[in-house]
């Protein structure tokens, strides 16, 4: 868990920095400020949140069958000031951690109640801030209003504009144990895109360096409100928590990733569009059931969702539509998306003894989807006698046991603790994409609704002294289907199994009364369980933009007098980019049986192609004043560390160039040094 405290002092210059404070997890952006991050943990490309299940104020964040990424999780509307905590799990072992939870899971809680107050920023790359909120009694309870309204442009040669404004109404009474909550939130932003570009468009002076754009018009829009309930009360001699939500959520994105490779006249930017609806709520009862004299806490919950959605993918030119017949038919998709999922779960924990404990579980998730592809004549071709391309219409269904346990002894009492954990969980694919691998051979393993996750994990807690906290966890994990980030298109795609290992260090020490030190690391090692064809002539086991390693350090200064804040690093580690060397078979699958390695679009990088990590230092300085006045620095890449936040590795097209395209590495900057001075008043 994350308290309050830790969550305010987090350096952070984006809203999903913030799952930052969850150890070995890093947050970073490869494409336009209204994006959804991009996040990173124990060897996983999480992409935008493929394998990280999110809640905030109990409503699940994570997007199914969407337009840009399966999953697909944008904070953007998350206001930090009202994160009140942050718990988080890691691997398939919790009965409650359902969809795209079997790498990690986090859940933010909003507060109920907030000092008055009112904040203005300022700071380097045309930043500013406004944030206003407040909490008075009302009745029984408290209502809270907050309102934030940002403008940045960063350090791009075509600036971001981003314009985002937030607000949130809320009304509590009672507690977390007896007590309620209804929130009303509102998010909209408005934005262009600096999209990663490839290495020889500057190498090559097209473009003047890598802060430089190839589609000026890139962008984006998106809106998202919300209304939503959390229950609390004790029910009998047990403890009921429940919830439910209404999101309408609406997004484009407007993006050229391969440049002239599809459209050699109007260029491959494509309008990614979604007007998503989901609803539903969950349930949780936790009751003490002793067995005999044995301590004995079993919880269960059900829960239900809804999504019903418009999406797809659509050519563009400078934003304006194009006719779907200027693009081959599997740029274009236009879809009517109906998901139901739910679930049901419980958990025992029983303490046999004052040493060792249990804790054993079982969840069933079930999830039903229809799809009306309302471009199935483009998409399917008629030979004599037949049908052939694909259609992404259809319905699928699949329901997943899951049985989950973990045993805990403690060694030493408040010292030392060893656990073991083993458990099953799952990410579900996007719909588009199962219905599609009935119709046609994708080359790849059949494509399962709810693609199984199947883990291990050894590890040690240990408090040798009060003031020092140490875990160590050695990890295992296999996914039944690997998801796939295709660059090409933006998009992911379900892929061949993988299974990744590795260890995990987290270390907490307490310096004195003022001092916290915080670190963690994790070394982690991937790959498919057979080779895999990345699409540009490279054959390999390696799973492009996994890292091989993450970590942190941190030091957090609390109640020195006036002054407050916190020094951290983030680390990202390597990571391959491609699937492996030029293979010989790869290449003229990709590109056509005339081309070999020695002359193929990738004979520039014959062998292995990899990505450079980068470590990010950040400071954050508070000083509270008299008359409830404050400031505060935040100093971003404080050493101003030159490197790519992101790098991807694909065939693109640049004008002139050969018809069919060159695979190159593309490169999304890390931002330079900046800085941002906010002055603050409690009333």
């Amino acid at each position: 868990m994350v308290d309050d405290q830790e969550l305010q002092l987090a350096p952070q210059y984006r809203p999903g920095q913030l799952l930052e404070t969850v150890p070995g997890l890093i947050v970073t952006l490869h494409s336009g400020e209204g994006k959804a991050n991009q996040y990173l943990m124990r060897g996983y490309n999480l992409d935008h949140g493929t394998d990280l299940e999110t809640y905030v104020d109990s409503m699940p964040i994570n997007q199914p069958t969407h337009a840009h990424g399966q999953g697909y999780t944008d904070l953007n509307f998350m206001i930090p000031e009202l994160a009140d905590q942050l718990t988080y799990t890691k691997g398939p072992y919790y009965a409650k951690v359902g969809d795209f939870g079997a790498v990690g899971s986090v859940r933010i809680a909003y507060r109920d109640t907030i000092e008055n107050q009112v904040a203005a920023t300022v700071g380097t790359l045309n930043f500013q801030r406004f944030f206003a909120a407040g909490s008075q009694p009302l009745g029984d309870g408290n209502v809270l209003a907050a309102l934030e309204v940002q403008h940045y442009d960063g350090p791009f040669l075509n600036p971001d504009d981003a314009r985002k404004e937030n607000v949130i109404l809320r009304y509590s009474q009672g507690d977390d144990t007896n007590g309620y909550s209804i929130t009303l939130m509102g998010y909209h932003q408005l934005w262009t895109n600096t999209t990663d570009i490839p290495i020889r468009a500057i190498t090559e002076h097209i473009v003047f360096n890598p802060f430089g754009t190839l589609d000026p018009t890139d962008g984006g829009r998106a809106w998202r409100s919300s209304l939503s309930f959390n229950n609390y009360a004790t029910l009998g001699a047990g403890q009921f928590t429940g919830s439910a939500f209404f999101i309408d959520n609406q997004l484009h994105l407007y993006n050229d990733f391969t440049q002239f490779l599809v459209d050699p006249m109007h260029g491959d930017q494509e309008d990614q569009f979604e007007n998503r609806r989901a609803f539903g709520g969950q349930a949780n009862y936790t009751l003490s059931v002793p067995l005999g004299s044995i301590p004995n806490v079993v919880s269960m919950g059900l829960l239900t969702r809804d999504d019903i959605l418009r999406v797809g993918r659509l050519p563009s030119e400078g934003i304006v539509p194009l006719p779907v017949s200027s693009a081959p038919p599997s740029f274009s998709n236009d879809d009517q998306v109906y998901l139901f999922a739910s679930a049901a779960w419980v958990q025992d924990t029983t303490r046999w003894t004052s040493k060792f404990r249990s804790v054993l579980g079982f969840r069933v998730d079930y999830q039903h989807g229809t799809d009306i592809d309302y471009l199935a004549a483009l998409h399917e071709e008629w030979v004599p006698g037949q049908y052939t391309g694909y259609t992404n219409g259809g319905t699928a269904q699949q329901a997943l046991p899951q049985p989950k346990g973990s045993l805990i002894y403690t060694a030493i009492e408040n010292e030392l603790e060893l656990y073991a954990s083993i458990g099953r969980g799952f990410h579900s694919a996007d719909l588009r994409g199962v219905n599609q691998d009935t119709s046609v051979d994708l080359g790849l393993p059949h494509t399962s609704l709810l693609a199984k996750q199947e883990g291990q994990e050894l590890g040690v807690r240990a408090t040798p002294m009060p003031n020092l906290a140490f875990t160590l966890a050695y990890y295992n994990l296999w996914q039944q289907s690997e998801t796939i980030i295709d660059p090409d298109v933006g998009q992911d795609s379900a892929g061949p199994p993988s299974r990744r290992y590795g260890y995990e260090i987290n270390v907490t020490y307490q310096i004195n009364r003022y001092l916290e030190f915080y670190g963690s690391y994790s070394g982690d090692h991937t790959h498919f369980t057979h080779p895999f064809d990345d699409g540009t002539g490279h054959l390999g086991e390696y799973i492009t933009n996994a890292p091989l390693a993450t970590g942190a350090l941190a030091l957090y200064l609390t109640h020195l007098g006036p002054w407050s804040g916190a020094l951290n690093l983030r680390y990202l580690g390597n990571y391959p980019l491609s699937s492996g060397p030029c293979a010989q078979s790869a290449v003229a699958h990709d590109f056509g049986p005339r081309y070999t390695c020695a002359n193929s679009p990738t004979s520039a990088a014959q062998g292995q192609v990899d990505g450079k990590g980068f470590a990010e230092t950040n400071l954050e300085v508070h000083h509270a004043f008299a008359q409830g006045w404050s400031a505060s620095l935040g100093v971003h890449n404080l050493f101003n560390v030159h490197a790519y936040a992101a790098e991807f590795w694909y065939v693109g097209r640049l004008q002139g160039e050969p018809a069919a395209g060159i695979a190159d590495v593309h490169e999304h900057p890390l931002e330079p040094l900046m800085a941002r001075f906010t002055v603050a008043k409690e009333f």
